[in-house]
């Protein structure tokens, strides 16, 4: 539909409605704008449609909880990234961690995981289009970002433990040529430069409507706000802890650099589509992502040791890392997706070939440090590290979805995956080796590379699935769906870890040398996942559900070289697994909910609520091995999550209107979990196991949002104003808080945007965090590293930086412009 067709009436009750979508929606999620086609406007709200279950079919009528954000409420709220729409969606918790690191995605609590960087516990898969792909993608062209929350093993299958999230990015439009240019400026508390963003979209027909190309672009750049003020100048030379009292030497040994935590991001995507007949169309897509990253978006304000002489001198923004650390991250997408109309069934296929490459370097200090292996002794002590990982996976996915009109349908896939992944990580102690022969007396070499420990690891994974669901309509009002899926996976990890300064300064090794001892452990397994669904329609506005689905992830082997028969008897540094340390099993959860959809007021309010209880069976685990405390996978015995989700959505008069979320989820192990904190290796006991009824970290048990939207016309053009108020309790940054975790307190953050536009351009104000509010959003490490904890066996807690906080961003203010054109 042309828009310059529309009435000003029309479009007033469009933007209105669109400015509506319920941003949030368990079980039932609603904020979904499908534009596949345009949606009716029947007296109220719009019917939004979405295809996650693989069908097409509106929010309100799918019989599931799925969320959908569209274009419209990403603009409202100024949601860029995936932490942003976690907000408005109950059930899910994305806690942000900068760019660095993969945000932790939670559903419903299952998280037994510490709150910090590397928390992420796979429980929920992400795809762009049809082909998963875990990437943190700025929202840019897209059509919807839809949520399902709960288990979706049976048509999704591995890592959906607690859900899935799909990116759908715009189609490519076979009629008409338009496209759009956009940019942003805007400037952020605490840090010294502006951050901008620009970029373009592009549609266009190519031969007689049968083909067809869509190009979007967009690069950010964001500036930061995180200060390092502690930097090293010579790793080895200059002292990390000089003499606080003299300016002189603090400015001989150190420097500072502002606004390390920044980020410029390019996001592209081209898109052919072919669709030569009514009953074929083909999408042929390239998806690429370079993000440049500086440091982490963390601070040690209040979070040093009392004895150190730094402690009480780090600000709320400031962090007291001794090197940068910079991270480069890289994701590429080749895919193509085609649907042949068969004409008693649509047929499906979906290939895609996805690869993901990081490098960047670490502050690794303080590790070494609280190892006791004598570096602390060491002055001039700083160490760092150089991390490259690549991972290459090639996904194909067949299904048959019946189209016959009748009571009776189905769908019946097959998947096949296949991931590879490899990667190294160094560790350099400059200037150690010299020390180590001048104070420690030892015989061997200086090791001109400074590398101190080199590890080196290459994983394989295959899965493959049958998958089928099977649908009955008894009667117009109800319905039965049962699905079930069998998978088969295999995979293998090979690796090998060498001490190259050790062997060199101590046992004489060449200073040049790398040996590498290779070892190889394999895992496979099989088993099936069911799912039951019964929805009955009392009335055209009132729709409940059951649903008990499964959802699992695949077990795997520990990319750890195994210890040696004699490891009881070695003294000396080594790195191992233990036989319980190098294999971790699948796991598995089960959910039963009960949800209701429900529609009032001539379709001008929707109520929607679902009650939950999911339990986790063989939960996996991060634990540190024996020797070395490298991390590992385990598995606990399991967890449980019940709890509750509400969403609403309201037209209050034809120029207001309003959406609101609430869930509480109570997680918790029902079980014990040993080897979850480590072990300790003088008593050979565990160190603060799990237990059960152990609150489970990383997310609030309670959390809301409320936004509210007014529309009118203004000197003939549009004027949208709109206001959002998110919060949450306060969570665990540890099970139970055992291990020296701690409590996070809860908080609410308020934003608000005013738009001001014409069928052909818009200009938006925003601020987001308006009332500048401070808040921890996670940990890295605890409280045991800076001497404050109860762990035993510290070691020099007064230098030790690695315990601090990660914090949300400042308020944030900002002026968006966009263009839009049609040839």
């Amino acid at each position: 539909m042309n828009k310059k067709s529309r009435t000003k009436r029309s479009k007033v009750a469009s933007a209105i409605s669109i400015a509506l979508l319920p941003i949030s929606g368990i079980f039932t999620s609603q904020l979904a704008m499908a534009q596949e086609a345009e949606p009716e406007v029947n007296e109220g709200m719009e019917k939004i449609q979405v295809t996650a279950t693989r069908r097409a079919g509106t929010v309100q009528d799918v019989p599931i909880n799925i969320s959908a954000i569209s274009p419209d409420l990403l603009e409202q709220q100024d949601i860029n990234e995936l932490e942003d729409v976690a907000k408005w969606v109950p059930g899910l918790t994305i806690t942000d961690q900068g760019g660095r690191y993969d945000a932790p995605i939670i559903v419903r609590g299952l998280n037994t995981n510490s709150s910090g960087p590397g928390s992420n516990s796979g429980t929920v898969a992400t795809y762009v289009g049809e082909t998963p792909l875990f990437v943190n993608m700025r929202l840019i062209d897209m059509q919807r970002v839809e949520v399902l929350i709960g288990p979706q093993g049976t048509l999704y299958g591995a890592g959906t433990l607690g859900g899935a999230i799909r990116y759908i990015p715009n189609p490519v439009n076979l009629e008409y040529t338009e496209g759009s240019v956009f940019a942003d400026v805007s400037q952020t508390q605490e840090s010294g430069s502006l951050g901008t963003e620009g970029g373009f979209i592009f549609n266009a027909p190519l031969i007689d409507d049968t083909l067809g190309m869509r190009v979007s672009l967009n690069y950010v750049d964001d500036p930061g706000f995180i200060d390092y003020n502690y930097l090293v100048r010579e790793p080895g030379v200059s002292l990390p802890d000089p003499d606080w009292s003299d300016p002189n030497a603090v400015s001989e040994n150190l420097y500072s650099v502002e606004d390390v935590n920044d980020e410029q991001t390019v996001t592209g995507r081209v898109a052919l589509r072919w669709q030569p007949t009514d009953w074929f169309d083909s999408t042929l897509t390239y998806f690429y992502q370079k993000q440049e990253l500086g440091g982490r978006q963390i601070s040690q304000y209040n979070s040093l040791s009392p004895e150190s002489e730094l402690s009480g001198e780090v600000g709320k923004y400031e962090s007291a890392y001794r090197y940068l650390e910079p991270y480069e991250r890289t994701n590429d997408l080749l895919s193509l997706e085609m649907n042949i109309d068969l004409g008693f069934a649509e047929l499906v296929s979906s290939t895609g070939i996805t690869s993901t490459e990081g490098e960047g370097s670490r502050d690794q200090t303080d590790l070494l440090i609280r190892l006791n292996y004598g570096y602390e002794e060491f002055p001039a002590f700083a160490a760092s590290t150089e991390d490259v990982s690549s991972d290459d996976t090639f996904t194909q996915e067949l299904r048959l979805v019946s189209t016959a009109d009748s009571p009776l349908t189905w769908i019946v896939g097959g998947y096949y995956n296949k991931d590879e992944g490899e990667g190294y990580s160094k560790e350099f102690t400059p200037g150690f080796d010299q020390f180590a022969i001048d104070e420690f007396g030892a015989e061997g070499f200086l090791r001109p590379d400074s590398i101190e420990y080199y590890s080196r690891s290459e994983n394989e994974t295959t899965e493959k699935a049958l998958f089928g669901e099977i649908s009955y309509a008894f009667s117009e009002q109800w319905d039965v769906t049962v699905g079930v899926r069998k998978y088969w996976y295999e995979v293998s990890a090979s690796s090998a870890v060498d001490l190259p300064l050790y062997q060199t300064v101590f046992n004489g090794r060449d200073p040049d040398s790398f040996v590498f001892d290779f070892d190889t452990v394999s895992n496979k397994n099989d088993g099936e996942l069911f799912k039951f669904n019964t929805s009955y329609k009392f009335t055209d506005d009132t729709l409940a559900y059951v649903t008990i689905s499964e959802g699992f992830r695949i077990g795997g082997a520990n990319d750890v070289a195994a210890c040696p028969s004699n490891i009881d008897e070695i003294e000396n540094q080594i790195i191992c697994a233990l036989p319980n340390e190098q294999l971790y099993l699948p796991d598995t959860t089960v959910n039963y909910e009960l949800g209701f959809k429900t529609t009032w007021l001539k379709n001008r309010l929707h109520l929607n609520a679902a009650l939950f209880n999911v339990e986790w069976k063989d939960a996996q685990v991060n634990g540190a091995t024996v020797n070395g405390a490298v991390g590992y996978t385990a598995n606990s015995e399991g967890a449980n999550s019940k709890g509750i989700e509400l969403s609403s959505r309201a037209i209050f008069t034809d120029n207001f209107s309003a959406y609101a979320t609430y869930s509480y989820a109570k997680a918790e192990l029902t079980a014990s979990a040993p080897f979850l904190f480590g072990v300790y290796d003088d008593e050979s006991q565990y160190w603060y196991d799990g237990a059960d009824g152990d609150r489970l970290p990383g997310s609030p048990e309670s959390s809301f949002s409320l936004g509210l939207v007014y529309s009118t016309e203004m000197m003939g053009k549009m004027l949208d104003l709109a206001y959002g108020l998110t919060g949450q309790s306060d969570t665990y940054s540890t099970v139970g808080l055992k291990a020296d975790g701690e409590v996070l307190p809860g908080y609410a953050l308020s934003n608000i945007t005013a738009k001001f536009s014409d069928e052909a351009w818009a200009v938006t104000f925003y601020v987001n965090n308006l009332f500048d509010k401070y808040t921890n959003l996670s940990v890295r490490g605890d409280l045991s590293q800076v001497g404050m904890g109860q762990e035993v066996n510290q070691n020099r807690s007064d230098l030790t930086r690695g315990y601090g906080h990660y914090v949300n961003t400042p308020r944030t203010a900002g002026l968006k412009f966009r263009y839009n054109f049609e040839l």
